[in-house]
């Protein structure tokens, strides 16, 4: 690419809000997280507060010898989705026990 660019994955559409009263079959169906994995231009990046924890491992998620071949991208996304799909079900603890705020944020859709 001839312009300043980096691998992105995040959520493009985030899970529906869930209910106790709901069946394990419409709970499933809607905590699906949709992934997307792409490049994009710095120019078109905006800096927010939120940071990816740590322990997710971002450098992991995708690599550019993926993003060459359709099937390594469809295998990115699938690892993406896979991730992110477990830290929405069950977010990490942090020291008092409850769900981390570092992950919070990505069940949420991002208002500017």
């Amino acid at each position: 690419r001839p312009f300043g660019h980096c691998l992105v994955a995040g959520v493009e559409k985030a899970p529906l809000k869930v209910n106790k009263t709901m069946s394990k079959k419409k709970i499933a169906k809607r905590t699906r997280v949709k992934p997307f994995v792409r490049y994009v231009n710095y120019n078109h990046m905006m800096p927010t507060r939120y940071q990816v924890p740590s322990e997710m491992g971002p450098q992991s998620l995708a690599t550019d010898q993926q993003m060459d071949t359709t099937d390594g991208r469809i295998e990115a996304k699938k690892f993406v989705k896979k991730l992110l799909q477990e830290k929405f079900t069950n977010p990490p603890a942090d020291k008092s026990g409850k769900a981390s705020k570092d992950v919070l944020y990505l069940r949420k859709k991002l208002r500017f």
